[in-house]
Protein backbone atom coordinates (compact mmCIF):
# COMPACT_ATOMS: atom_id res chain seq x y z
CA UNK A 1 0.00 0.00 0.00
CA UNK A 2 1.17 3.26 -0.68
CA UNK A 3 1.53 5.93 1.86
CA UNK A 4 4.18 8.80 2.69
CA UNK A 5 4.91 10.68 6.03
CA UNK A 6 7.76 13.28 7.39
CA UNK A 7 8.81 14.10 10.49
CA UNK A 8 11.41 15.86 12.44
CA UNK A 9 12.43 16.29 16.09
CA UNK A 10 14.79 17.75 17.98
CA UNK A 11 17.48 16.15 19.05
CA UNK A 12 18.73 17.32 23.14
CA UNK A 13 21.61 18.85 24.26
CA UNK A 14 22.95 18.93 20.29
CA UNK A 15 25.79 22.15 19.71
CA UNK A 16 24.38 23.64 17.48
CA UNK A 17 20.78 22.64 17.48
CA UNK A 18 20.08 19.36 15.66
CA UNK A 19 16.73 17.59 14.51
CA UNK A 20 16.34 14.62 13.06
CA UNK A 21 14.01 14.70 9.83
CA UNK A 22 12.69 11.04 9.23
CA UNK A 23 10.81 9.98 5.88
CA UNK A 24 9.23 7.09 4.92
CA UNK A 25 7.42 6.66 1.48
CA UNK A 26 5.40 3.34 1.11
CA UNK A 27 4.62 2.07 -2.56
CA UNK A 28 2.74 -1.49 -3.41
CA UNK A 29 4.48 -4.65 -2.56
CA UNK A 30 3.39 -8.11 -2.27
CA UNK A 31 6.09 -8.59 0.70
CA UNK A 32 7.97 -6.00 3.17
CA UNK A 33 10.91 -4.66 1.75
CA UNK A 34 12.59 -1.83 3.54
CA UNK A 35 15.18 0.06 2.30
CA UNK A 36 17.14 3.08 4.56
CA UNK A 37 18.94 5.95 3.33
CA UNK A 38 21.10 7.36 6.12
CA UNK A 39 24.29 9.50 7.12
CA UNK A 40 26.94 7.33 8.49
CA UNK A 41 27.18 9.58 12.10
CA UNK A 42 23.02 7.57 12.18
CA UNK A 43 23.98 4.27 10.94
CA UNK A 44 24.32 2.61 14.41
CA UNK A 45 20.48 3.22 14.93
CA UNK A 46 19.19 1.62 12.24
CA UNK A 47 18.78 -1.54 13.71
CA UNK A 48 16.13 0.00 16.37
CA UNK A 49 14.26 1.88 13.62
CA UNK A 50 14.44 -1.16 11.25
CA UNK A 51 13.01 -3.27 14.16
CA UNK A 52 10.08 -0.87 14.87
CA UNK A 53 9.11 -0.31 10.83
CA UNK A 54 9.25 -4.54 10.82
CA UNK A 55 7.06 -4.69 13.87
CA UNK A 56 4.08 -2.71 12.49
CA UNK A 57 4.11 -3.13 8.66
CA UNK A 58 3.56 -6.53 7.01
CA UNK A 59 3.48 -5.84 2.98
CA UNK A 60 5.11 -2.82 0.99
CA UNK A 61 8.00 -1.56 -0.03
CA UNK A 62 9.06 1.17 2.17
CA UNK A 63 11.81 3.36 1.99
CA UNK A 64 13.39 5.02 5.32
CA UNK A 65 15.26 8.53 4.61
CA UNK A 66 16.91 9.87 7.43
CA UNK A 67 18.78 13.22 7.88
CA UNK A 68 20.12 15.41 10.21
CA UNK A 69 18.80 18.99 10.44
CA UNK A 70 21.24 21.98 11.22
CA UNK A 71 18.77 24.55 13.40
CA UNK A 72 18.42 28.21 11.24
CA UNK A 73 19.43 30.61 13.78
CA UNK A 74 21.25 33.89 13.64
CA UNK A 75 24.94 33.56 12.79
CA UNK A 76 27.03 34.13 15.98
CA UNK A 77 30.11 36.99 15.49
CA UNK A 78 33.41 35.65 15.09
CA UNK A 79 35.67 34.63 17.70
CA UNK A 80 38.68 36.48 18.09
CA UNK A 81 40.79 34.01 19.14
CA UNK A 82 40.02 31.44 16.07
CA UNK A 83 40.62 34.75 14.24
CA UNK A 84 44.02 35.29 15.01
CA UNK A 85 45.45 31.91 13.68
CA UNK A 86 43.88 32.96 10.58
CA UNK A 87 45.29 36.17 9.97
CA UNK A 88 48.93 35.05 10.59
CA UNK A 89 48.16 32.24 8.28
CA UNK A 90 47.51 34.75 6.02
CA UNK A 91 50.54 36.50 6.38
CA UNK A 92 52.80 33.75 5.55
CA UNK A 93 50.77 32.74 2.55
CA UNK A 94 50.97 36.41 1.13
CA UNK A 95 54.94 36.19 1.75
CA UNK A 96 55.53 33.06 -0.32
CA UNK A 97 52.81 34.23 -3.01
CA UNK A 98 52.14 37.96 -2.86
CA UNK A 99 50.00 37.56 -5.79
CA UNK A 100 47.28 36.16 -3.83
CA UNK A 101 44.65 37.60 -2.56
CA UNK A 102 44.20 39.39 1.02
CA UNK A 103 41.26 37.92 3.28
CA UNK A 104 38.26 40.07 3.39
CA UNK A 105 36.16 40.27 6.41
CA UNK A 106 33.38 38.04 4.68
CA UNK A 107 35.97 35.68 4.25
CA UNK A 108 37.03 35.91 7.99
CA UNK A 109 33.95 35.80 9.25
CA UNK A 110 32.59 32.36 6.89
CA UNK A 111 35.92 30.51 8.16
CA UNK A 112 35.23 31.30 11.83
CA UNK A 113 31.74 30.64 11.79
CA UNK A 114 32.66 27.37 10.22
CA UNK A 115 35.15 26.30 12.97
CA UNK A 116 31.92 26.95 15.72
CA UNK A 117 29.52 24.99 13.97
CA UNK A 118 30.64 21.50 14.05
CA UNK A 119 27.97 19.71 15.09
CA UNK A 120 27.84 17.68 18.35
CA UNK A 121 25.40 15.58 19.63
CA UNK A 122 25.35 12.66 22.45
CA UNK A 123 24.70 9.47 20.15
CA UNK A 124 22.55 8.15 23.00
CA UNK A 125 20.84 11.08 22.13
CA UNK A 126 20.73 10.88 18.53
CA UNK A 127 19.13 7.50 18.57
CA UNK A 128 16.44 8.85 20.98
CA UNK A 129 15.49 11.23 18.19
CA UNK A 130 15.38 8.95 15.68
CA UNK A 131 13.30 6.51 17.51
CA UNK A 132 10.47 9.12 18.19
CA UNK A 133 10.83 10.39 14.70
CA UNK A 134 10.24 6.96 13.25
CA UNK A 135 6.99 6.56 16.02
CA UNK A 136 5.38 9.19 15.01
CA UNK A 137 6.19 8.80 11.05
CA UNK A 138 4.82 5.55 11.37
CA UNK A 139 1.73 6.70 12.90
CA UNK A 140 1.09 9.16 10.23
CA UNK A 141 2.42 6.41 7.53
CA UNK A 142 -0.07 4.20 8.77
CA UNK A 143 -3.08 6.83 8.85
CA UNK A 144 -2.29 7.31 4.99
CA UNK A 145 -2.02 3.55 4.04
CA UNK A 146 -5.08 3.34 6.17
CA UNK A 147 -7.14 5.72 4.15
CA UNK A 148 -5.88 4.15 0.91
CA UNK A 149 -7.66 0.77 2.51
CA UNK A 150 -10.52 2.11 2.71
CA UNK A 151 -10.59 3.13 -0.72
CA UNK A 152 -9.14 -0.20 -1.64
CA UNK A 153 -12.32 -2.09 0.89
CA UNK A 154 -15.06 0.14 -1.16
CA UNK A 155 -13.34 -1.42 -4.55
CA UNK A 156 -13.26 -5.04 -3.50
CA UNK A 157 -16.64 -4.77 -2.72
CA UNK A 158 -18.05 -3.11 -5.76
CA UNK A 159 -16.43 -6.36 -7.95
CA UNK A 160 -17.65 -8.58 -5.09
CA UNK A 161 -21.15 -6.80 -5.94
CA UNK A 162 -20.73 -7.32 -9.64
CA UNK A 163 -19.57 -11.00 -9.53
CA UNK A 164 -22.39 -11.52 -7.35
CA UNK A 165 -24.87 -9.83 -10.47
CA UNK A 166 -22.88 -12.27 -13.07
CA UNK A 167 -23.44 -15.78 -10.74
CA UNK A 168 -26.91 -14.85 -10.63
CA UNK A 169 -27.22 -14.68 -14.11
CA UNK A 170 -25.14 -18.00 -14.65
CA UNK A 171 -27.52 -19.26 -12.05
CA UNK A 172 -30.67 -18.27 -14.07
CA UNK A 173 -29.07 -19.07 -17.56
CA UNK A 174 -27.51 -22.57 -16.51
CA UNK A 175 -30.48 -24.54 -16.42
CA UNK A 176 -32.28 -23.46 -19.76
CA UNK A 177 -29.13 -24.19 -20.93
CA UNK A 178 -28.75 -27.91 -20.03
CA UNK A 179 -32.23 -27.96 -21.07
CA UNK A 180 -31.70 -26.57 -24.32
CA UNK A 181 -28.75 -29.34 -24.41
CA UNK A 182 -30.56 -32.68 -24.24
CA UNK A 183 -33.37 -31.31 -26.82
CA UNK A 184 -30.45 -30.91 -29.51
CA UNK A 185 -29.20 -34.54 -28.44
CA UNK A 186 -32.91 -35.90 -28.89
CA UNK A 187 -33.05 -33.81 -32.05
CA UNK A 188 -30.15 -35.13 -33.48
CA UNK A 189 -30.89 -38.71 -32.49
CA UNK A 190 -34.17 -38.92 -33.92
CA UNK A 191 -32.71 -37.32 -37.53
CA UNK A 192 -30.48 -40.33 -36.99
CA UNK A 193 -33.11 -42.97 -36.45
CA UNK A 194 -34.93 -41.71 -39.42
CA UNK A 195 -31.49 -41.75 -41.93
CA UNK A 196 -30.92 -45.39 -40.26
CA UNK A 197 -34.37 -46.96 -41.46
CA UNK A 198 -34.31 -50.07 -39.65
CA UNK A 199 -32.59 -49.66 -36.90
CA UNK A 200 -32.61 -52.47 -33.87
CA UNK A 201 -35.22 -51.20 -30.96
CA UNK A 202 -35.38 -47.43 -31.25
CA UNK A 203 -37.08 -47.02 -27.90
CA UNK A 204 -34.48 -48.95 -25.90
CA UNK A 205 -31.33 -46.93 -27.82
CA UNK A 206 -33.91 -43.77 -27.30
CA UNK A 207 -33.67 -44.93 -23.30
CA UNK A 208 -30.09 -44.74 -23.46
CA UNK A 209 -29.57 -41.96 -25.22
CA UNK A 210 -31.56 -40.16 -22.67
CA UNK A 211 -29.17 -41.84 -19.82
CA UNK A 212 -26.36 -40.21 -21.85
CA UNK A 213 -27.53 -37.06 -22.04
CA UNK A 214 -28.58 -36.81 -18.36
CA UNK A 215 -24.56 -38.24 -17.90
CA UNK A 216 -23.38 -35.28 -20.12
CA UNK A 217 -26.00 -32.93 -18.19
CA UNK A 218 -24.59 -33.43 -14.62
CA UNK A 219 -21.20 -32.90 -16.48
CA UNK A 220 -22.23 -29.91 -17.77
CA UNK A 221 -24.28 -28.49 -14.50
CA UNK A 222 -22.66 -25.65 -12.55
CA UNK A 223 -24.84 -25.11 -9.74
CA UNK A 224 -22.57 -26.55 -7.24
CA UNK A 225 -19.36 -23.97 -8.52
CA UNK A 226 -21.94 -20.93 -8.70
CA UNK A 227 -23.07 -22.21 -4.80
CA UNK A 228 -19.54 -22.02 -4.17
CA UNK A 229 -18.53 -18.68 -5.59
CA UNK A 230 -21.64 -16.80 -3.59
CA UNK A 231 -19.76 -18.59 -0.44
CA UNK A 232 -16.68 -17.03 -1.38
CA UNK A 233 -18.27 -14.09 -1.98
CA UNK A 234 -20.06 -14.04 1.35
CA UNK A 235 -16.59 -14.93 3.33
CA UNK A 236 -14.77 -12.10 1.58
CA UNK A 237 -17.41 -9.36 2.66
CA UNK A 238 -17.07 -10.67 5.90
CA UNK A 239 -13.19 -10.50 6.08
CA UNK A 240 -13.64 -6.91 4.78
CA UNK A 241 -16.15 -6.24 7.42
CA UNK A 242 -13.97 -7.86 10.08
CA UNK A 243 -11.34 -5.36 9.38
CA UNK A 244 -7.34 -6.01 10.66
CA UNK A 245 -4.96 -7.85 9.19
CA UNK A 246 -6.74 -9.08 5.72
CA UNK A 247 -4.35 -9.98 2.63
CA UNK A 248 -3.53 -13.49 3.46
CA UNK A 249 -7.08 -14.23 3.83
CA UNK A 250 -8.12 -12.76 1.27
CA UNK A 251 -4.99 -13.68 -1.09
CA UNK A 252 -6.69 -17.93 -0.47
CA UNK A 253 -10.11 -15.98 -1.28
CA UNK A 254 -9.35 -14.57 -4.52
CA UNK A 255 -8.00 -18.00 -5.33
CA UNK A 256 -10.60 -20.02 -4.51
CA UNK A 257 -12.95 -17.67 -6.83
CA UNK A 258 -10.62 -18.24 -9.67
CA UNK A 259 -10.24 -21.70 -8.94
CA UNK A 260 -14.49 -21.69 -9.47
CA UNK A 261 -14.55 -19.50 -12.27
CA UNK A 262 -11.94 -22.02 -14.12
CA UNK A 263 -14.44 -24.67 -13.72
CA UNK A 264 -17.55 -22.43 -14.52
CA UNK A 265 -15.44 -21.80 -17.79
CA UNK A 266 -14.54 -24.98 -18.55
CA UNK A 267 -18.03 -26.60 -17.56
CA UNK A 268 -20.02 -23.84 -19.92
CA UNK A 269 -21.23 -25.51 -22.77
CA UNK A 270 -23.21 -22.71 -24.20
CA UNK A 271 -22.12 -19.26 -25.04
CA UNK A 272 -24.01 -17.39 -22.40
CA UNK A 273 -22.40 -18.93 -19.82
CA UNK A 274 -18.92 -19.10 -21.28
CA UNK A 275 -19.29 -14.97 -22.01
CA UNK A 276 -19.76 -14.61 -17.97
CA UNK A 277 -17.26 -17.01 -16.93
CA UNK A 278 -14.66 -14.66 -19.19
CA UNK A 279 -16.49 -11.99 -16.73
CA UNK A 280 -15.96 -12.82 -13.88
CA UNK A 281 -12.00 -14.05 -14.66
CA UNK A 282 -11.28 -10.43 -15.40
CA UNK A 283 -13.14 -8.85 -12.46
CA UNK A 284 -11.38 -11.66 -10.27
CA UNK A 285 -7.81 -10.92 -12.06
CA UNK A 286 -8.49 -7.47 -11.04
CA UNK A 287 -9.04 -8.09 -7.85
CA UNK A 288 -6.20 -9.97 -6.55
CA UNK A 289 -4.01 -7.22 -7.98
CA UNK A 290 -5.53 -5.03 -4.94
CA UNK A 291 -5.40 -7.88 -2.58
CA UNK A 292 -1.78 -8.41 -3.25
CA UNK A 293 -1.28 -5.01 -1.64
CA UNK A 294 -3.42 -5.14 1.54
CA UNK A 295 -1.99 -5.89 4.92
Amino acid sequence: MTGYAEVSVAVAGAQPPLAVRLELRSVNSRFLDLMFRLPDELRASEASVRVLLTQQLRRGKVECRINLDEAQSAQALPDLQQIEPLLQAEAVLLKRAPHLRSLSVADVWRLSAAQQLQPHADPAMLTQAMQRAAEAALIALQAARSAEGERLRSFLLDRCAQLQQWALAAEQVAPQAVARLQERFMTRWNEALQALGGSPDPEAVRDRLLQETTAFALRVDVAEEISRLQSHLDAIRKVLDEGGEVGKRLDFLIQELHREANTLGSKSAVLELSELAVHMKVCIEQMREQVQNLE
